[in-house]
């Protein structure tokens, strides 16, 4: 039984099997239906469909072809590959250019349509939380960009001016801060907004693995190389490529990298001799201060400059503390949503507690926390407890920077006044004052001992 309703492209050069699955899905999804690639790119173009699905081999045509300009299509649909087992590193490698997913022959319905399911309610998950962001009241806001501060005011304000132009773009900041937010604005505002929007992360490849992953490589140029593979610099042609931890990379493919960026854009694939034009904007990213990775030798300093040409720094969230609320409540929305749970609101005390913390982590350290939040709670509120031991406790280093060390409040001291606030709430009532806290009335009444000195704190 379907969940979601969709629309769906069935290509195969089959007419059995493209009957057959149209039969099969049709109560409960609209279908259409071609048995070629021209057919399948005329209903593209004209309709909007939500997913396609299609064989790897469409009589003499290659099905792949079909994924890559589906793909490329403004608001692209959905790409499934139906193959043969033997053609599974084909499917394989559809994935790595963007593919949902793929299925062998013969052709399970049952599992089809779940996968199919799944698919639609992970765009409709997409769409919703895009549409979420667009409606969070900010002062700023580009690309999922949430906040009022002057810090953030600072960096949308480069973001704008640099956005039209062809500069290289290097984005300096911790982890966490949304570096990669930062790109995919600087993309949606640019002049190739309509290109791909690539991303690699250069820490998780080794570097063979890493340059192959760049410039691509021709069949036998290594050892398990049985194709031709195309790199993300003409994956990202027309478009942005975006490299996360740039800092990362070998001296090697420093110098590949430097060629692209010269005045003819270009590079070969890995084991070939053709040379090929890079129609790529390129923004880069890293946590480390690269001026010290070029004294030390371990970073080239002509590509430093050539991707220093406009550097936009985001700032800490520590930096930013101002932007706390309105970034956790634009989560606890998103998460709200995700878990099937009712919106909720943080307490009084759970805010404050978000406020003061130092956020080692950044953004994505915030993210989480109110994750953990939102499924912890089960009241109508997040409250103090329903937020991560490490916030609650207020680890060391973990306190504004520049707090003077004389206001800062140890943990015995907290407590007090935690379970003082939930008994003012409370009336004077220890059980209700207990049952906020999430803790038995017999620790209320130790506490409250321990807070006049009646008996020693715990060890």
């Amino acid at each position: 039984m379907s969940l979601m309703k969709g629309t769906l492209l069935i290509v195969d050069d089959e007419k059995h099997s493209r009957d057959g699955l149209r039969s099969s899905l049709e109560d409960n999804f609209e279908v259409y239906t071609a048995p070629d690639i021209a057919g399948a790119m005329n209903i593209l173009e004209a309709d909007e469909i939500d997913l396609l699905v299609t064989d790897l081999r469409l009589g003499g045509e290659d099905g792949m072809k079909l994924i890559d300009h589906a793909l490329r299509m403004p608001r692209p649909p959905i790409c499934i590959m139906i193959t043969a087992y033997g053609s599974v590193d084909t499917a394989v490698e559809a994935m790595k250019r963007g593919a949902y997913d793929f299925v062998t022959k013969p052709i399970n319905i049952d599992k089809l349509e779940i996968l199919i399911n799944r698919a639609l309610q992970e765009r409709h998950l997409k769409t919703e939380n895009q549409t979420l962001r667009q409606q969070v009241d900010t002062k700023f806001g580009l690309e999922g960009l949430i906040g009022s501060s002057p810090a953030l005011g600072e960096v949308v304000t480069m973001i704008k001016q640099v956005a039209p132009s062809r500069a290289t773009v290097l984005i300096q900041g911790e982890s966490g801060t949304g570096k990669e937010l930062v790109a995919h604005a600087i993309h949606g505002l640019s002049p190739r907004a309509k290109g791909k929007f690539v991303a690699v992360h250069c820490a998780a490849l080794s570097p063979q693995l890493l340059e192959s992953e760049l410039f691509g490589h021709e069949r036998g140029s290594f050892t398990g190389a049985v194709e031709r593979r195309i790199g993300r610099f003409e994956q990202a042609g027309g478009g942005t490529l975006f490299l996360d931890e740039i800092g990362e990379i070998d001296t090697n493919t420093q110098v590949k990298i430097l060629r692209v960026l010269g005045e003819d854009h270009s590079f070969e694939r890995v084991g070939g001799n053709q040379s090929i034009r890079a129609d790529v904007r390129l923004v880069a990213a890293t946590n480390k201060n690269l001026k010290q990775l070029v004294s030390e030798g371990k970073f080239r300093d002509d590509l430093f400059y050539r991707l220093n040409v406009v550097t936009i720094t985001m700032p800490p969230l520590r930096d930013r503390k101002e932007d706390i609320p309105l970034l956790a409540h634009a989560f606890l929305r998103q998460f709200a949503k995700e878990n099937g749970k009712p919106f909720r609101e943080l307490t009084s005390e759970a805010m404050n507690c978000l406020e003061q913390y130092d956020w080692p982590g950044n953004v994505r350290e915030l993210r989480t926390a109110v994750e953990r939040g939102v499924v912890m709670s089960s009241g109508a509120k997040i409250t103090l407890r329903d937020l991560p031991l490490s916030l609650r406790q207020g680890k060391p280093g973990d306190t504004p920077r520049n707090a003077d060390p004389a206001r800062q409040l140890n943990l015995h001291e907290t407590e007090s006044r935690i379970i003082a606030r939930a008994l003012e709430e409370s009336r004077g009532n220890i059980t209700e004052a207990a049952r906020k806290l999430g803790i038995s009335r017999r620790t209320v009444h130790r506490k409250l001992k321990e807070s006049r000195g009646d008996a020693p704190p715990e060890q």
